[in-house]
């Protein structure tokens, strides 16, 4: 059977405030899923309901035949570690080295007292290279990650998603603070990801033309809904204005002409 992620009538409520209002939505296994939408339209509380970092007001979620908004305990722990998260600002501990925080993402196999104690065998620390060297980052393992770039650490936060062997990846925001370079680097190995090892890929973008070049299918969100679904041609000029609104469309364009748009290599 193939293990569907589905969002089943989904809410979560902030007191008066609905940050996702009712969302049905099925994903595919290997689709690379583009969320587009202005700024409190409800795209990062969806992808922290999948990853379970926050609990659903009503409805469920569902991968397979799993209800992930019932996990409890282990179980919980399980799905957060076949379901990586991939944050804006790297969730690195930046005073240790690259090597290591790329390992801490093989702490979801472990027990408490292994977990706590660090312990990494020959085989974990040959994967974690690996997955930095896929980002051409070998040669800084044992820097501080502290010390590296913005789109470096960003790479080295993949790297540390990839090593736990997930069945999911979702990306909130992760090249919004970064220059178009080091922008195209992190979408490129998320597309690689994707492609090579058939991970299904969620990321919540700010650019829309980074979207477009990406991502084989586009969701945008309005008011906490889902207002858009479909592939990057259906996403006319006109469907655009009526996603980010006059005044949204307005502060869209000003943010994309203050900034070089993600280089795509042909």
């Amino acid at each position: 059977m193939v293990d569907v992620l589905r969002l089943d009538n989904v809410s979560r409520h902030f007191g008066e405030t609905k940050a996702v209002d009712r969302v049905s939505l099925d994903v595919q296994p290997g689709q690379f899923v583009g969320v587009i939408g202005r700024s409190g339209a409800g795209k990062s509380t969806m992808l922290r309901l999948i990853n379970r970092l926050i609990e659903p007001t009503d409805g469920r979620i569902l991968f397979g035949e799993t209800e992930v908004s019932a996990l409890r305990g282990r179980a919980l722990r399980a799905w957060r570690r076949d379901c990586a998260m991939i944050f804006q600002q790297f969730n690195l501990v930046e005073r240790l080295d690259v090597l290591t925080n790329v390992l801490i993402g093989r702490l979801a196999e472990r027990g408490f007292l292994s977990s706590m104690a660090m312990h990494f065998t020959d085989a974990e620390r040959t994967m974690a290279i690996e997955a930095l060297d896929r980002f051409d980052l070998a040669p800084q393992a044992l820097q501080r990650a502290g010390t590296l770039s913005g789109g470096q650490q960003q790479r080295v936060a993949i790297a540390k998603a990839l090593v736990q062997q997930p069945r999911i990846m979702l990306a909130d925001e992760p090249i919004a603070s970064l220059d178009p370079a080091n922008a195209t680097l992190v979408m490129d190995g998320l597309r690689d990801i994707n492609r090579d090892e058939g991970i299904t890929v969620l990321v919540n973008l700010h650019t829309l033309d980074t979207a477009r070049a990406y991502c084989d299918r586009i969701v945008a969100m309005r008011g906490g809904r889902i207002f858009f679904d479909g592939v990057a041609a259906q996403l006319t000029d006109d469907v655009v204005r009526d996603i980010y609104g006059l005044e949204g469309l307005r502060e869209f364009n000003e943010a994309v002409t203050s900034t070089q748009a993600v280089h795509v290599p042909g």
